[in-house]
């Protein structure tokens, strides 16, 4: 074995001796500035802990917003991504692999889809958005009445590339780019009677999220998506499920739209579908909606590649086998109990580990900056609101320490404003 094959990762970039403080001036010199500054320099991670180049422990409970569902270093995981590198990397998609034909048949199991249901894999939530919206553009009708409109919701977040970008609402996200592909109507957020009114001939197609997780956290209420279901399917509308960061056993589900009744045409899944490795999916579901887009009118060269593939393969058979989802049903409504008791929380929403609290003043980004000297990872979509989606593994005592600090980092988050 030569030199080159006995080389790590750490001595390619020579991670150990240099401080945060070198890496994050390094940072700033050398890479685009469209995330600012970033808060810490991790250099490595295991289960639900990580820690940064100075040597500091957090309990991650963000989980790389909502992607690492089996939390860092899943050694099944590595070893499956591992193997399949060593035998097979990348192909095209001229060629297929029997990991992208078995994770393809695995999704669709797990959506209980009718047959003449397909898969389309990507490398992100937003690709798997896009192929989404052409979808729809494709749903434009034989009829005298082209549908050319597509319904989404205010407050959405579905991507940021162009066409995922005309369905989020956020203006802050929107305007630097307009114009950008038209036809999308945002409707009031949750309201019903608005959608019934929206929804007619000339829609194409109504994207949902069932909780949107950006702004957020904000559940759907119920009966909105069988509403949503019926409304579509009366003109010949898609309904799009955006469960980029609901899928995968999220909200202690595979997907946090399983109970609501319906078949949507197609859901978008990505994030903690590859625990951690980029890939993304569309789920079509029946033939009829399968067969909107046809060979050459849409592709990736990266999307479902063997690498990929063997990773959500692995993912999901180890979430799977070692019980995870009622895991993170259960220590998401531990969480969610104990937050509503703690003073100065407002309110607490979501599902399974996919949780949204507010606060009685405006210091949600100072307890993510409190919370880090404290060793916790959160994030706050918002100025009074906190948001959690820590690995879905997190246990019991890990998610108290959190719940014991808390009071302490808020009180901390107060004094700094």
């Amino acid at each position: 074995m030569n030199t080159m094959e006995e080389s790590s990762v750490n001595e390619l970039v020579e991670t150990t001796g240099h401080a945060g403080s070198e890496w994050l001036s390094r940072y700033s010199s050398s890479l685009m500035n469209v995330f600012g500054t970033p808060q810490r320099v991790l250099v490595r991670g295991a289960g639900c802990l990580v820690w940064d180049a100075d040597g500091k422990e957090y309990l991650d409970l963000l989980g790389g917003i909502a992607v690492n569902a089996l939390g860092h270093a899943h050694p099944f995981v590595t070893s499956v991504i591992a193997s399949q590198l060593a035998t097979l990397g990348h192909v095209s998609n001229f060629f297929t692999s029997p990991t992208q034909v078995a994770l393809a048949e695995k999704l669709l199991e797990l959506a209980h889809a009718p047959a003449g249901s397909k898969v389309f894999f990507s490398n992100s939530g937003t690709e798997a958005n896009e192929a989404a919206f052409k979808l729809a553009r494709r749903n434009s009708g034989d009829g005298p009445v082209k549908r050319t409109r597509i319904i989404a919701l205010e407050g959405a977040f579905h991507g940021r590339t162009m066409g995922a970008l005309a369905l989020t609402a956020k203006e802050a996200y929107r305007a630097p780019f307009e114009p950008l592909p038209g036809g999308v109507v945002h409707i009031p957020f949750g309201d019903i009677a608005a959608l019934e009114a929206a929804v007619d001939d000339t829609v194409a197609a109504v994207f949902l999220e069932p909780i949107q997780g950006e702004a957020g956290v904000r559940p759907l209420p119920p009966g909105y998506l069988k509403a949503a279901r019926e409304a579509t399917s009366n003109v010949g509308a898609l309904l799009i499920l955006d469960e980029v960061q609901t899928g995968i056993g999220r909200t202690g589900k595979w997907f946090a739209s399983e109970d609501a009744g319906i078949v949507p045409d197609a859901i978008t899944l990505a994030k903690g579908l590859g625990g951690g490795f980029p890939i993304g999916a569309m789920i079509t579901f029946g033939e009829q909606t399968s067969s909107l887009l046809s060979a050459g009118q849409h592709g990736t060269t990266f999307g479902g590649n063997p690498v990929a593939t063997a990773a959500a393969l692995a993912t999901l058979h180890a979430l799977e086998s070692q019980n995870v989802l009622a895991n993170a049903a259960a220590v998401g409504e531990h969480l969610r109990s104990a937050l509503a008791a703690i003073a100065g929380v407002t309110e607490v929403r979501g599902e399974g580990l996919l949780i949204g609290f507010d606060l009685d003043a405006d210091v949600a980004p100072a307890v993510v900056q409190a919370g880090l000297d404290a060793g916790f990872i959160v994030n706050s979509p918002g100025p009074r609101t906190i948001r959690l989606a820590p690995p879905l593994i997190l246990t019991t005592a890990q998610a108290d320490t959190f719940l014991s600090a808390f009071p302490a980092i808020l009180q901390a988050a107060k004094d700094a404003q």
